[in-house]
């Protein structure tokens, strides 16, 4: 499914992807996310509660083969990227809040991830080597750390590093197309639909959790769509390099089916709800109090 060729070149799109993000970060931003514990919890709430609890329920409810099912737990286990920040810009979201939800989600996620997936794995009775992902966890830090040393050190360089890193992103989807799919046909055409079922409705029912979260706690309509869409986007880039760099041969093969397809069709979702998203943007909601929450 992944060859060596190109789990290389995902090891270096991950690098620069993560060095990007840590560019977009400076000292300021967790100052500003520790003064709003509010922002913060929405983020690991809606990360880490809601996510991974749809991932069980998909895996509980549809007929999955247990390395699907280890793939669709471990992709419901990852936190926000850069594709949900332009995700929220193009539907009119709270760019501010996004990028701290993105930050909170990745921070917090080596210590959460691990404990998330270990704890939904004994529920499931799958088997997740949690030591391998720590590691992986702990190794991608490394590029946020020296993206956000670059930004303080030169605030170009930092944005231009900011901005490759999310181009890259983008990218990697058009990778995907272009390279996985023509060689990954016949699975394709021969996975099961529950399988695609799981795939998609990890991103779909992700988003309108997050959405109907926000909007529970009565936050203006932008901030609500932000919560939305950091909810269900999630990186799947990340999900691909750490299954990759944590299993070996087939068995990663077949981990890899979910992260794989989520990475392709949340474009699409996350596109049709921007659309949605944007006609709800009405000229009386313009007027409504804002702020970051």
């Amino acid at each position: 499914m992944v060859g060596a060729f190109e789990q290389a070149i995902l090891a270096l799109m991950i690098f620069v992807i993560m060095l990007g993000m840590g560019a977009s970060l400076t000292p300021r931003d967790f100052y500003l996310a520790l003064k709003r514990p509010q922002g913060l919890a929405i983020g690991v709430i809606s990360q880490y509660g809601f996510m991974p609890f749809i991932g069980f329920m998909l895996i509980t409810l549809l007929p999955l083969p247990s390395a699907v099912a280890v793939g669709v737990l471990v992709m419901s286990c990852m936190p926000g990227g850069t594709t949900s920040n332009i995700f929220t810009y193009f539907s009119k979201g709270n760019l501010a809040l996004s990028v701290l939800m993105t930050v909170t989600s990745t921070v917090f996620g080596v210590i959460l991830i691990p404990i998330i997936l270990v704890l939904y794995a004994a529920a499931l009775d799958l088997q997740i080597p949690r030591e391998n992902i720590i590691a992986t966890l702990v190794l991608l830090l490394v590029p946020v750390a020296i993206g956000m040393i670059l930004r303080k050190a030169n605030a170009n360089v930092g944005a231009v590093t900011e901005f490759l890193g999310s181009a890259l992103a983008l990218f990697f989807i058009m990778f995907l197309l272009l390279s996985w799919v023509p060689r990954n046909w016949q699975f394709l055409v021969t996975t099961t639909p529950a399988t695609y079922v799981a795939a998609i409705g990890l991103g779909l029912f992700g988003i309108a959790i997050g959405y109907a979260f926000a909007r529970a706690l009565r936050l203006h309509p932008r901030n609500a769509r932000t919560v939305g869409m950091e909810t269900g986007i999630q990186n799947g880039p990340l999900a691909i390099a750490i299954i990759a760099f944590t299993f070996s041969g087939d068995e990663a093969q077949s981990y890899m089916a979910v992260p794989a397809l989520y990475s392709l069709f949340i474009v699409i979702t996350a596109s049709l709800v921007t659309l949605v998203f944007r006609r709800a943007n009405t000229a009386a909601e313009q007027k409504m109090p804002d702020g970051l929450l």
